[in-house]
């Protein structure tokens, strides 16, 4: 850069000024007159950096004035680069436009010395590559716009235009012609509702971690899930299998015990199954083992192995249930953290957003006549929630039957359901005739609504039922 001819009358001011020298600070000795006369330099130099002593002469007569607006983009400038290569470098333009210029005389004693390195690399200003191009041959006002002058947008306004410009590519164009003639553009998401922003300053449910938690749930659920394992077993078959769940629903009802409990119950017994053969005489020994587990796993105060003695009228001693416990535990491989119905059942009963006891109750009582019935055991636990909700909806008329956001938390669309849902209802129409009336005589108590009473609906009945 060409530097500034050090002019007569600009000399360091009066006494006590300081300038550098050989690294060593030296007092000026200079009278006062000399600095009234003094005037501030009018030009500090352009977009050109300034360098140390490079042994060449100065080159006269060279002034470029600079505005405020000049400086401003000088400052814009050295931001954008600085930004540009991810804040590697830190540049510093101490530029002050209305302050005087650095002293002619110690600019000209550190260009003859070079002890001020670390002030010529604050003044140092690295251009862009877009440089802004200034006619040498014309001298303006300071406070008048150069015609020559090419003004570089800032770099936020480049990203927003850039931005701006990518919004209407030809892709996106194409895609919404697509959804409008396949009819998909009607489709809003404020169809697809946040059924968890009811529980966001709720610690407990887990709102942050809840998605996530579902999805492993998802993909996990076939590894619990027990095979159809009946064609395996000699002694026992579909019906005693039922009556042994009608039994353990009553037990679980008698001891108040916990929707998880009873779920995880039957989830127990039908794995064991499924990798031992049991012969009848053993089979509710079976169900008291299971039960003592999911209690032990789910309840704060589970049931003593003496009630469990007593409610099967002393069929089995105190030493049996402890050893059919650790045979279970054993075949199962203590395996018991297995998302049951009733997981599901809670999440899809949420994403229903219905918000009444008598729509929950009423999936409750679908989903315990699936899971009694050994037909169910063809579906994963998901599917059999999932139809539960369905069907109870369907029975209680709720329009629509099934919607976006029940689609998106439960995974399956309504004919993905269609064939677990007709079999819920199926059970539902015969079970007043059935001679195991638990689960019936359970729900049509007051306090869970009656929902049992309810007519099973008829769109999903085959036709011979109706």
């Amino acid at each position: 850069m060409a530097t500034r001819p050090v002019l007569p009358q600009q000399q360091a001011r009066g006494e006590g000024g300081v300038i550098g020298g050989g690294g060593k600070q030296q007092k000026k000795i200079g009278a006062v007159g000399e600095g009234r006369n003094r005037r501030a330099l009018g030009d500090i130099g352009n977009v050109l950096t300034v360098r140390g002593i490079d042994g060449k002469p100065h080159q006269p007569n060279i002034s470029r004035p600079i505005t405020r607006s000049f400086c401003a983009q000088l400052l814009a400038n050295a931001q954008a680069a600085a930004a540009a290569v991810n804040n590697k470098k830190q540049i510093y333009a101490n530029v002050d436009c209305k302050a005087p210029a650095v002293d002619g005389a110690a600019a000209a004693v550190g260009k003859r010395t070079g002890a001020t390195k670390v002030e010529q690399k604050r003044v140092t200003v690295k251009p862009m590559p877009e440089v802004i191009e200034i006619s040498p041959d014309t001298e303006q006002d300071a406070n008048a716009k150069k015609p020559e002058e090419k003004v570089v947008a800032p770099v936020n306004n480049r990203k927003e235009a850039e931005r701006s410009s990518k919004k209407k590519t030809l892709t996106s164009v194409l895609t919404a012609r697509s959804k409008a003639a396949c009819g998909l553009a009607d489709k809003s998401e404020k169809q697809i509702l946040d059924i968890d922003a009811a529980d966001a300053n709720n610690d407990l449910a887990a709102v942050e971690y809840v998605e996530d938690i579902y999805k492993f749930y998802k993909l996990v659920e076939n590894e619990s899930r027990p095979l159809d394992y009946m064609s395996s077993q000699p002694d026992i078959n579909e019906k005693m299998r039922s009556i042994l769940l009608d039994w353990l629903i009553d037990v679980h009802n008698k001891f108040e015990l916990s929707p998880e409990t009873l779920y995880l119950t039957i989830n127990i017994i039908d794995r064991f199954l499924s990798v031992k053969t049991v012969p009848r005489r053993e089979l509710q020994l079976l169900g008291m083992g299971a039960t003592l587990i999911a209690s032990k796993y789910e309840e704060i105060w589970a049931p003593e192995v003496n009630d469990l003695v007593c409610i099967a009228d002393r069929a089995y001693d105190h030493e049996q249930i402890l050893i059919m416990e650790k045979t279970i535990l054993g075949r199962l491989e203590w395996d018991l953290t297995v998302p049951t119905h009733y997981v599901f059942m809670v999440r899809f009963i949420k994403a229903s957003m219905i918000g009444d006891e008598e729509m929950e109750n009423m999936v409750y009582f679908l989903a315990e006549l699936g899971v009694m019935n050994y037909e169910t055991i063809m579906f994963c636990p998901s599917m059999v929630a999932a139809s539960a909700v369905y069907a109870a909806r369907c029975t209680l008329n709720k329009t629509p039957a099934w919607n976006d956001t029940l689609k998106l938390h439960t995974g399956f669309t309504e004919s993905q359901l269609m064939d677990c849902a007709k079999l819920l209802v199926y059970f539902h129409s015969r079970v007043a005739e059935s001679k195991l009336q638990v689960v019936y005589r359970k729900y049509s108590n007051t306090q869970r609504g009656s929902v049992a009473l309810h007519s099973p609906a008829k769109s999903l009945l085959p036709s011979t039922s109706v």
